[in-house]
C-alpha cells in the first residue's frame, strides 16, 4: 500500500471536520490513504482579538511553515484566513465547491438582530461584523469574542450574551445543531461577508510530485475559484488585511460575475458600496465543477474575476474607503 498522504490541519473541531472532509474526497481521488496532522497556529495559542493580531497569515503561517518543512504534504485552510498574497513555494492546488457563505446571528429566542432591545451584548472578533451588527441596530453593544463555535453558543445559552455572529458554512460543517438556540441567515446582499467565506483552499509545495496535483485538481470546483479569486483581488486592491471592515460577495449566475462589496468604518455609521457585473464565457453560465480546463477558449474566466476585483478596489478607493480601511503592508 501507498505511504499515506499526511495533511496539515489547525487543531480545532471545526479545522478538523472540514479537513476531514477534504481527506476522504483526496483518498478517493488519489487512491491513498490520507492522515490528518494537527498543527497549532499563532491564532489558536493567542487569546488576543482579532484586529490586535492583525489579519494576515495569522492563523496559516504555522502550517506553511510546516508545509515548507516536509512535516506535511498539503493543508486545509479556510479561504478567508489566508492573505491574499502568494507564498513562495506554495500554491493553492484546489478550492473545493463552497459552502454557504453567509452569517448567522444566533440568539436564545429567535429574535432578530434589529429587534434587540437597546444594550443588549452581540459577541463577535471580527470588525467587519461589529460594524454590520451595528449598523443593524446601534442600540445593541458589541463584545469581543474568541474562542471555538461551541464555547461561543454556550455564552449565548448560559445568558452571558444575547446573541453571536458565525459563520453558516462552519455550522453546517459541524453538524448544524444550534442546541436549542435560533439562528438567523443574513442575505448576502446587505451583509457581504469575508472574502472567501465559506470556502476551503487546499494547498501544497509547487514542488508537489505532479500525482498528488492531479489528485487535487479532481476536488477543484470551477464556479467557487472564480467567484473568491474576485473577492480577494479587492481585499487586496485595498491593501487590507483578512480582519479588516470589508465584506465582499461574489457569484455566478447565467454567466455573469456579479460581485458586490462594502468597506465599512468600524463604528458602522459609514460605508462605501459598490455592484459590477462582468460577464463571462458562456461555458461558465453554469456554477458546475471541473478543472478549469474550458478556459482554453480564451477567456480566461480566472484573470477576468481577478481584474474585476481589482476595479472595484479601486473604484471602492475613488470613492472614499482609504478613510475607512486600516491600511497593511504585505510582509
Amino acid at each position: 500500500m501507498s505511504a499515506p498522504l499526511r495533511l496539515g490541519t489547525r487543531r480545532s473541531a471545526l479545522a478538523l471536520a472540514q479537513s476531514q472532509r477534504v481527506a476522504d474526497a483526496l483518498a478517493a481521488s488519489s487512491g491513498r490513504p490520507v492522515e490528518l496532522v494537527p498543527i497549532t497556529s499563532e491564532g489558536d495559542v493567542s487569546r488576543a482579538s482579532l484586529s490586535e493580531l492583525g489579519g494576515r497569515g495569522v492563523f496559516a503561517t504555522r502550517l506553511r511553515e510546516a508545509l515548507l518543512a516536509g512535516e506535511c504534504d498539503l493543508l486545509v485552510h479556510s479561504l478567508k484566513d489566508l492573505p491574499t498574497a502568494d507564498a513562495p513555494g506554495l500554491v493553492i492546488a484546489a478550492t473545493p465547491a463552497r459552502e454557504d457563505a453567509r452569517d448567522i446571528v444566533v440568539t436564545r429566542d429567535g429574535t432578530p438582530l434589529h429587534d434587540l432591545a437597546p444594550g443588549a451584548l452581540v459577541g463577535t472578533g471580527s470588525p467587519r461584523r461589529v460594524a454590520q451588527v451595528l449598523r443593524h441596530n446601534p442600540r445593541v453593544r458589541v463584545q469581543d469574542l474568541r474562542g471555538n463555535v461551541d464555547s461561543r453558543l454556550a455564552r449565548v445559552r448560559d445568558g452571558e450574551l444575547d446573541a453571536v455572529v458565525l459563520a453558516a458554512a462552519g455550522l453546517v460543517r459541524l453538524g448544524g445543531d444550534l442546541g436549542g438556540l435560533f439562528g438567523e441567515p443574513v442575505g448576502l446582499r446587505e451583509w457581504p461577508t469575508a472574502p472567501g467565506q465559506g470556502a476551503l483552499a487546499v494547498e501544497t509545495r509547487a514542488d508537489a510530485a505532479p500525482e498528488l496535483r492531479d489528485a487535487l485538481a479532481a476536488l477543484e470546483d470551477d464556479a467557487t475559484r472564480i467567484a473568491v479569486t474576485a473577492e480577494r483581488a479587492v481585499l487586496a486592491g485595498l491593501d487590507a488585511g483578512c480582519s479588516a471592515p470589508v465584506g465582499v460577495h461574489a457569484e455566478l449566475a447565467e454567466g455573469d460575475l456579479r460581485v458586490r462589496a462594502i468597506v465599512y468604518a468600524l463604528d458602522g455609521r459609514r460605508r462605501v458600496g459598490l455592484d459590477r457585473t462582468r460577464a463571462l464565457s458562456p461555458r461558465y453560465a453554469r456554477s458546475g465543477s471541473g478543472n478549469g480546463a474550458d478556459a482554453a477558449d480564451g477567456a480566461d474566466p480566472i484573470a477576468r474575476a481577478a481584474r474585476t476585483g481589482a476595479e472595484i478596489a479601486r473604484r471602492l478607493l475613488e470613492r472614499g474607503a482609504a478613510d475607512l480601511v486600516p491600511r497593511e503592508s504585505t510582509p
